[in-house]
């Protein structure tokens, strides 16, 4: 997540030479140059849009026209899902080099937009997809549960950005969280009822008031090794490893059962919190 540091002004760009006027660069307003932590995010974008290119070329052009090749092909699923979890690394990244380079005005704009293109756009066009090559599915139902994630993320992210929070928690399923957790479910092959009802389910938690910790220490270090296991895991189905499908099967039952575990201890804190202020004040109250 971009970060622009409040007690550094704009200009993260030293101010350029007077003499230096013949390379035009001096003129350039400084919000539109960017720093290495922009550059990170707009390779998050880029991720989020090639993860749309391969669903569409290799799995819905293909079941449009009759090709042999049809239904979630093994190895564009796979390629748009690991451009996914690469997209959730460059917003890994992007955010702790903000906070150690800084970044510039139009960082946390840049992030916002960008994290809509790969956590919203691309996941809810898969789930859309899916709706459409899925022998048991229904095309407009996946299309309104498509509509739902998309729309989830649109609120989660506007909400980020005006919404004050105490440090080290997000309020909500963070978005790379929720769009691969979608992606997992969709991965899954369940029947597709409980698929509709389980991208719901992670929809609501992205908009929700459930608190996420903040991938930063140790457990930014245990997302990156999740995230590139995952990886590892769609390369072996992909490629039709022996055992690869059960293994995938069992990262994104790994996956969805995180996201649905999460939200138990944190609630369960919140219990615990309110039963320890409430001990507190009574025995506040006594003489």
């Amino acid at each position: 997540m971009t970060v622009v540091d409040p007690d550094t002004k704009a200009g993260w760009v030293p101010e350029a030479d007077e003499q230096s006027d013949a390379d035009g660069a001096e003129d350039m307003p400084l919000s539109m140059r960017l720093s290495i932590a922009d550059t990170l995010t707009l390779g998050n974008a880029t991720c989020g849009f090639m993860a749309v290119y391969f669903t569409t070329t290799g799995i819905l052009i293909p079941h449009l026209t009759g090709s042999e090749e049809t239904g979630m092909a093994r190895h564009s699923a796979a390629t748009a899902v690991i451009l996914m979890l690469m997209a959730a690394i460059f917003d890994l990244f992007d955010g702790l080099v903000a906070r150690k380079l800084r970044s510039s005005p139009m960082g946390a704009e840049l992030d916002n937009l960008s994290d809509l293109i790969s956590f919203g756009l691309a996941p809810a066009y898969f789930v859309l997809v899916y709706g459409m090559v899925a022998d048991d599915a229904h095309q407009r139902v996946s299309a309104l549960a498509a509509i739902v994630v998309l729309l989830a993320v649109v609120l989660r992210l506007a909400r980020f950005s005006c919404v004050t929070l105490k440090d080290g928690m997000f309020q909500g399923m963070p978005s790379p969280f929720g769009a691969l957790t979608v992606v997992s479910i969709v991965l899954l092959e369940l029947p597709f009822v409980p698929t509709l009802l389980a991208i719901i389910g992670v929809a609501w938690l992205m908009v929700s008031r459930v608190e996420y910790p903040k991938p930063r220490g140790i457990l930014a270090v245990a997302m990156l090794s999740w995230i590139v296991g995952a990886m590892g895991l769609l390369a072996a189905w992909a490629f039709d490893a022996p055992g690869g499908q059960l293994l995938l099967q069992t990262g994104c039952a790994l996956q969805v059962v995180l996201g649905a575990v999460i939200p138990l201890f944190a609630t369960a804190r919140r219990v615990n919190t309110f039963r320890d202020n409430r001990r507190e004040a009574r025995a506040a109250q006594l003489p």
